[in-house]
């Protein structure tokens, strides 16, 4: 009977007793990194610190400085955060887990907080590191899960597991609290002690920690105070119709009363952007440009040309200019640290050219416009354009908001609009819906429907997707007139529908495997939704098809 197994590190062999635990070696690698080792993967699959070797296998350990080991750090960091408040004020007290915000996720307290109360709440965090205390996983029935939630009155989070077909289920142990994460944890609370926490208001606070995305450390904090009365806005309208979670959107669906919150939702969101035409038509005797940005998977096609009909009905006449048709030619793109061409980067771009070209048309003048050939590397004249009156220009571009934009023209001739896909809905108190994670699988599909890529494909390119927003368009939200969000409250459902057939299509040996995993064991948390009652002018049409502006 073999009772070691061969495990290799960094290309290294070594020899262990067979079922080690990643627990009982990793503290052999931790010098290798920079913050606490949170999990790893054996032979390409995501395993938390606690699993056992059972064959020889390849190992690589992550710390939170990788997507994965990010989302474990946060869900320990919540975790340790609730039972510090249930500590500190007993059972009844609670968080509310929002939404990101400035580089870090907003928490709403059920009791009154103040900056002594959030200090009180941190220093015994810190104790709580400084103790390591063990957060284990657990496997129980589910119905017994149901009913231990109910018990301690979490209805929502009892009700959300109804959802879930499984007999079994893993809740996670910290001292006596037992919680459902459907994403994986850190073996201990030791692992933790890389967070920060702001205070915002009487009942909110913000937990901040270093990302991937900013280099690795936690950042000054910088409020946004735009972008949390957009967030506070658009939850404030899902409670009050009475969307605030999975919970509530799935009692909807399971009712045979989607359709109407469809064309409820839909309604406002042709509303919001209405008010947003009337806002430009009001100005147009001294507004002459429009500049429109977002993330990737926003809608910003959608939003753009809906846009331009609102504001045809007001008697302008918009014509739009893509920032794309303004590359420099290849042979002078930027590359990026991988040698690669980066058209993402402002310097892309032919900034004096795009400068001269707009102020001309303000000028009045007749203009050559270009065009660019992506197969030939180059731009192409091969078009006028010409302002008159009531023309009003239409500029959509990652780098639209960058006040490096159109620097010769007055600010009060422009107006910027930020979009993007502003998820309202929670899974319960505890479980945040990633706005990323939206738009990733809005890409997933539009990518497989328009252009034939599979799902690996898409995945594979999405960390530098996000590095590249992360700098070029987050930090210029608050440059915007007016913020879009082309969220649809009912959207999870619908794009479960597209996005998880497609999901399992990858398989067990890629190395994308565990993200598509995670998504689909997040998908599941959703009843699916029929598109059938989406109009043909809704947003999230530019993603599933069937889109009036196709």
């Amino acid at each position: 009977m073999i009772d070691t197994v061969q495990v290799t590190i960094n290309n290294k062999l070594y020899n262990y007793s067979k079922d080690v635990t990643l627990l009982e070696i990793y503290k052999e690698h931790q010098t290798e990194f920079k913050y606490p080792i949170i999990l790893a993967r054996v032979n390409n699959r995501l395993r938390e610190l606690s699993a056992k070797i059972k064959e020889n296998s390849t190992v690589e350990f992550i710390d939170l400085t990788s997507p994965e080991g990010n989302r474990a750090h946060i869900n320990g960091l919540v975790f340790m955060m609730i039972y510090a408040v249930n500590k500190l004020y007993g059972k009844s007290a609670n968080i509310v887990v929002q939404h990101s915000l400035d580089k870090g996720i907003y928490i709403q307290t059920t009791f009154k907080l103040n900056e002594d109360v959030l200090l009180e709440i941190k220093n015994l965090m810190n104790e709580i590191v400084k103790k390591d205390l063990p957060i284990t996983k657990v496997t129980i029935d589910r119905i017994e899960a149901m009913n231990y939630f109910k018990a301690i009155g979490n209805e929502t989070k009892a009700e959300t597991l109804k959802y879930i077909t499984d007999n079994y289920i893993t809740l996670y142990r910290l001292g006596n609290i037992y919680d459902y994460f459907y994403n994986l944890m850190p073996p201990s609370t030791g692992k933790l002690k890389d967070f920060d926490l702001t205070y915002i208001k009487e009942n909110g606070l913000l937990l901040r920690f270093p990302t991937v995305y900013i280099n690795n450390r936690i950042e000054k904090y910088h409020p946004h105070p735009h972008m949390f009365e957009v967030f506070a806005e658009y939850r404030e309208w899902a409670k009050l119709i009475g969307v605030s979670n999975s919970v509530d959107l799935n009692r909807i669906v399971s009712t045979g009363k989607i359709s109407e919150l469809i064309k409820i939702d839909e309604t406002l969101q042709g509303n919001r952007l209405l008010n947003i035409a009337k806002s430009i038509n009001n100005k147009k005797n001294k507004v002459k440009i429009v500049l429109l940005a977002g993330p990737s998977s926003s809608g910003k096609t959608t939003t753009s040309k809906k846009l331009c009909m609102y504001l045809k009905s007001f008697g302008l006449n918009p014509k739009t200019l893509g920032m794309d048709d303004y590359f420099v030619e290849k042979k002078f793109t930027p590359k990026d640290k991988n040698g690669n061409y980066d058209f993402e980067c402002l310097e892309a771009l032919d900034l004096n050219l795009f400068d001269r070209v707009v102020s001309e048309l303000l000028e009045g003048k007749k203009v050559k416009v270009p065009s660019y050939n992506f197969a030939l590397g180059k731009k192409e004249f091969n078009s006028d354009m010409h302002l008159k009156d009531k023309d009003i220009l239409i500029i959509e571009g990652i780098h639209a908001l960058d006040p490096k934009i159109l620097p010769s023209i007055p600010r009060e001739k422009k107006f910027k609009i930020y979009i993007s896909p502003l998820t309202e809905l929670n899974i319960d108190n505890h479980n945040r819906i990633s706005t990323s994670d939206n738009r990733l699988l809005r890409r997933i599909i539009r990518d497989n429907r328009t252009r034939n890529y599979n799902v690996e494909e898409t995945i594979k390119q999405w960390h530098s997707v996000r590095i590249g927003e992360e700098k070029y368009i987050f930090p210029y939200q608050d440059e915007s007139d007016a913020t879009i969000n082309s969220a649809a409250i009912y959207e999870i459902g619908v794009l479960k529908t597209y996005a998880e057939p497609l999901l399992y299509s990858v398989e067990s040996d890629s190395p994308y495997y565990e993200e598509a995993k995670r998504l689909i064991n997040f998908l599941r948390l959703f009843l699916p939704i029929p598109s059938e009652s989406i109009p043909e002018d809704a947003v999230i049409r530019e993603f599933i098809g069937g889109s009036y502006f196709e």
